[in-house]
């Protein structure tokens, strides 16, 4: 879809105001430019003292922003941090987290935001992969390095946030995070080297470290901006994780588009309408069953009294966007993008078709194909496939998984694995993951890694995990378990088995133990049997029965 097209479909409004800011930042930074150290500079030479970040009690202008990644960097170069080595980093929305992340991009050496909730087999596999040269974790997080296994070497060096170096755990021997001083010359960066490794869950294997290059997160930037309709001053206001995409390229957006940044600590449904007036934020990041939560609060007199223009609401069911907007007079964004891409599909403003996809985006390509690759006529469900126009806009691969990337990017096509219908007028519709794959309360959850920590009870022969509709959109957790002849457990010692050793929102919500299993001739699970039945009479369901995971 064009630009013009675009904005006749509604996606992007045609008013100078609205496509100026991320017009501007294409032509400011060619494609040797769009890196993050020379945006940093350019920005805070021409934005100096307007406000860019606002976390906590933290306010940082554009121009102090560039000299925190550089004396960031310095503090990463003082530690033997070198361009290319990884960095990973445990740690919640605070400053802390971007000052690592800028300081890495600065340099060339590459950060690894690790999902603060992830223990045991998961957190083991990031550092096995990764193979981190340093650890910055916080306080609060140090005990998840307990639950790393054994045999898994931890980083050689780590800076600890928020607490003394005493405070940490036996496995580790850390610092405190390093005050900033000297700055450090920008590295020489490419647009095509990766600034971070983010870990994706898969579906039949450990989770993959996407490669995120430099110019990816630039066209984040771009993308988001144009299907979001930032302006130039704009408040974007995210309680999303940093540690996933949405809220690290929301920073960028910020940064490309001349706008200031506000990162809440967490969502609140509660609080999340005074957060934004507090903030006087125009754009805001919704996703999956957040839109829900906050329909479902108690109606006010303020639920209008805010200056929020619109909102991302990718995953939101289509029922939610009608209510939404007469209730908070906020329109909700349909969209689609992933880790290994890009913000490729976008909807209009309002949303002419609520709760699908929306319209290709100027700059990508698409096709709908079948088993072989072969390209599938309007109308007919096949595997979605993408490639970017502009270089190094999707990611660049997989870390450490060559056969993975090879597969992923057959045919010179990315392959999404989404079964996806084009429609005649070009838009484009989900209609669900063509292996298995769970959404829920907008994480990824692998099958494949809660099948094994499961599997790996004693009184467990085999088991299925599926997806079951939730209440509030996207899905919830379910797992089918076969028991080993002569023994017995309760549906609840399942979820006491996983608490510590997977996230704790990848532990299932329902639990149905059977006395055999759907098999298909080849002694496969028919997983799609047990989605069919739905909650059925037999099934445990944790949150009827008032049992509370333990993070």
């Amino acid at each position: 879809m064009t630009e013009s097209n675009a904005q006749a479909k509604g996606g992007v409004v045609g008013e100078g105001s609205v496509t100026q800011a991320w017009t501007h930042a294409v032509k400011l930074f060619p494609p040797s430019d769009r890196i993050l150290s020379t945006i940093l500079t350019r920005q805070a030479e021409r934005y100096g003292d307007r406000v860019l970040l606002v976390a906590g009690e933290a306010r940082w202008t554009f121009a102090q922003t560039a000299a925190i990644a550089a004396a960031s960097a310095q503090a990463l170069v003082d530690a033997g941090i070198k361009p290319g080595d990884r960095v990973a980093l445990m740690c919640s929305n605070r400053p802390e987290f971007l000052q690592v992340y800028l300081g890495c991009a600065w340099l060339g050496a590459v950060a690894v935001p690790i999902n603060t909730a992830l223990r045991g087999f998961q957190l083991s596999h990031i550092f096995r992969n990764s193979e981190p040269a340093l650890l910055v974790v916080e306080a609060q997080f140090v005990v998840a390095i307990d639950s790393v296994e054994a045999g898994v070497e931890l980083p050689p060096r780590t800076w600890i946030i928020g607490a003394a170096a005493g405070a940490v755990d036996a496995r580790i021997s850390g610092v405190p995070l390093p005050a900033l001083g000297a700055a450090a010359p920008a590295g020489a960066v490419r647009p095509g080297d990766t600034v971070a490794i983010l870990y994706t869950s898969g579906t039949t294997g450990p989770a993959k470290g996407v490669c995120c290059p430099q110019a990816q997160m630039f066209w984040w930037g771009i993308y988001s901006a144009r299907a979001l309709g930032v302006r130039e001053g704009d408040v974007l206001f995210t309680t999303l994780p940093l540690f996933h995409t949405n809220a690290l390229n929301a920073f960028y957006q910020a940064v490309l588009n001349g706008c200031t940044y506000v990162l809440e600590s967490k969502f609140s449904a509660s609080g999340f309408w005074s957060a934004a007036r507090r903030h006087n934020a125009t754009v805001g990041y919704l996703l999956g069953a957040m839109a829900s939560m906050l329909l479902a609060q108690p109606k006010t007199a303020n639920d209008s009294t805010h200056r929020l223009r619109v909102a991302l609401g990718g995953g939101v069911p289509p029922q939610i966007h009608g209510p939404f907007l007469e209730r908070f007079g906020v329109p909700l964004v349909d969209g689609y993008g992933s880790t290994e891409t890009n913000f490729v599909f976008a909807g209009a403003i309002p949303s002419d078709r609520p709760g699908t996809m929306g319209y290709l985006a100027d700059g990508i390509e698409a096709q709908i194909v079948d088993e072989n690759d072969s390209a599938l006529p309007d109308g007919q469900a096949g595997e979605l496939l993408l490639r970017a126009r502009e270089p190094f806009a999707f990611a660049t691969g997989y870390f450490g998984m060559p056969e993975k990337t090879v597969e992923a990017w057959r045919n010179l096509w990315f392959h999404s694995g989404d079964r996806v219908v084009r429609d005649a007028d070009g838009h484009y519709r989900f209609i669900d993951r063509m292996k298995d794959s769970i959404r829920r309360r907008g994480e990824n959850v692998s099958s494949w890694e809660v099948e094994q920590t499961i599997q790996s009870h004693p009184a467990v022969a085999a088991c299925a995990i599926y997806p079951l509709p939730s209440e509030l959109g996207e899905d919830e957790v379910a797992v089918a378990i076969l028991l080993e002849p002569g023994q017995s457990l309760e549906p609840v010692d399942i979820v006491r088995h996983c608490e510590g050793q997977i996230a704790y929102f990848a532990i299932p919500r329902y639990v149905r133990i059977l006395s055999q299993m759907p098999l298909t001739e080849n002694g496969k699970i028919k997983k799609g049997v047990l989605r069919e039945a739905g909650v059925t009479t037999d099934i445990w369901d944790r949150e009827a029965a008032g049992v509370k995971v333990r993070r």
